[in-house]
């Protein structure tokens, strides 16, 4: 993601959590996520029409008159939220040690090598230690003090990783080795986030009624059926309602359950002036994840041939599933509902 898109969407969370009671944010956030998950389900095709029929570089021509409009409108409908104490500028030192930390991460796990995770683990302890000890940290470790902040945020990073090599791994199976086209793949993938916009705002409504852990706990699980399935039913040969339909009928439903529910827990305890600052770190763990699934896929097919392909993408599967699994085992241990630490016990 490029760190417009990337303010942008904690940015607008932000907002969300700002408008709505607390009681409302489950509800408010899954009707956001319904609206990502929407767009996600546009993009993908009418990204493949506009690269096809008038060239690549109006995919990103596109996103002008949409930036115009959405200028427009949020400045005569959104309420600008502040915190209390904004402080300065984040440190500009932690965010160069996160920056080469994050690129040696990926580096090393696309190349398979160990002396580049080792400088990125050093790197971030580096992003770590100064959060503690500046004035100005790019990281409020404070944030962490809530529990359901710290699992909820956790379980966020292992979905996206998830999430990110089931997206990729999933156009380059159907392309490269089902022979779709990008068009093709694009509608075939948009079945999910279309799950997840009709199911989302349901499951909001719900979760504003028994909690947002009640419906994680069961949603790691659907979402790691999905990869189950694929790895029980796929072949080499191209069978998109009996294979690969349920699979993404799983997945997408997987999604409405935990999104939305993690997203809107994982800040929900927090002070109203402190939703930017707990989005952004949400938006950042999920991004790091996305990072390194997209990196894991990348080393899992780099040796791939078209008599080992399958073989390949069983390991992205296995990984959907495992991060289903951890999805599930966090949410057990959020905080049941009518037992979170109050806002205010949070600095």
């Amino acid at each position: 993601s490029s760190p417009h898109g990337s303010s942008r969407r904690s940015a607008s969370l932000a907002l969300v959590l700002q408008s709505f009671p607390r009681a409302q944010l489950p509800v408010a956030v899954a009707i956001w996520s319904a609206v990502g998950a929407f767009a996600g389900a546009v993009g993908p095709t009418l990204g493949a029409l506009v690269i096809e029929h008038v060239g690549w570089r109006w995919a990103f021509y596109i996103n002008v008159p949409v930036g115009i409009l959405s200028r427009a409108l949020g400045r005569r409908v959104l309420t600008e939220g502040r915190e209390a104490n904004p402080g300065r500028f984040p440190d500009v030192a932690s965010i160069v040690l996160l920056i080469g930390s994050i690129a040696a991460l990926a580096f090393g796990i696309v190349q398979t090598l160990v002396w580049p995770i080792a400088v990125a683990a050093v790197l971030l302890v580096g992003v770590l230690v100064r959060s503690r000890r500046v004035t100005n940290p790019l990281i409020d470790l404070g944030l962490f003090r809530s529990p359901a902040f710290s699992l909820a945020n956790t379980a966020l990073f292992l979905f996206a990783i998830g999430f990110a090599a089931m997206f990729l791994g999933n156009v380059l199976f159907l392309t490269q080795v089902w022979g779709y086209s990008i068009m093709r793949a694009g509608l075939v993938m948009s079945v999910g986030p279309f799950v997840v916009a009709t199911t989302a705002p349901l499951f909001g409504r719900l979760a504003g009624r028994i909690g947002q852990r009640a419906l994680a706990i069961p949603g790691g699980l659907v979402w790691a059926s999905g990869g189950l399935l694929l790895l029980a039913t796929a072949t080499s040969e191209p069978h998109y309602v009996s294979q690969f339909l349920p699979a993404v009928l799983l997945t997408g439903l997987g999604v409405s359950l935990v999104l939305p529910q993690l997203s809107s827990v994982s800040v929900q305890d927090l002070p109203p002036d402190r939703f930017g600052a707990g989005s952004a770190v949400s938006q950042a763990l999920r991004n790091l994840g996305a990072t390194i699934g997209v990196a894991l896929v990348v080393a899992f097919t780099a040796a791939m041939t078209p008599a080992t392909a399958l073989a390949h993408f069983r390991e992205v599967w296995w990984l959907l599933a495992a991060s289903g699994g951890c999805v599930t085992a966090l949410a057990v241990l959020l905080p049941r509902r009518g037992r979170r630490v109050p806002a205010r016990a949070i600095g």
